[in-house]
């Protein structure tokens, strides 16, 4: 488990997660985080790392982190990632919303984060 993980103020960067319990963890510690689940070699994926960034950046009640789901193939049934990225929206340790639209710009994902359209299990 990754001892650098934020526990208190969202940072202004991605947080780069390695396994599901750090998932949990920076889950529990949130009130609303927004996860990214990515692959290496995806390039739509490699494209939307900087528009995170910005959206990080943007948004001062939010944490942003990214994990790679085929390095903790549980997640993949967890949160049932047939496509990446998925951005799933956790508030008050509940996904509450799911992207799984390809590409999407800071707009889209601010549009998002306003109105997140329901998870299937929300």
């Amino acid at each position: 488990m990754r001892a650098d993980l934020p526990t208190e103020s969202p940072p202004n960067r991605p947080v780069a997660l390695d396994t599901e319990a750090d998932l949990d963890r920076l889950v529990d510690a949130h009130t609303r985080v927004l996860v990214d689940f990515y692959t290496d070699g995806c390039s739509v994926c490699a494209g939307i790392e900087p528009v995170l960034g910005n959206v990080a950046r943007a948004h001062d009640d939010l944490v942003v982190a990214m994990i790679n789901p085929r390095d903790d193939p549980p997640l993949i049934e967890r949160f049932s990632i047939a496509s990446v990225p998925t951005l799933l929206l956790f508030e008050n340790g509940s996904v509450v919303g799911r992207l799984a639209e390809g590409f999407q710009g800071g707009d889209a994902i601010d549009a998002f984060l306003a109105d997140p359209w329901p998870a299937p299990d929300a």
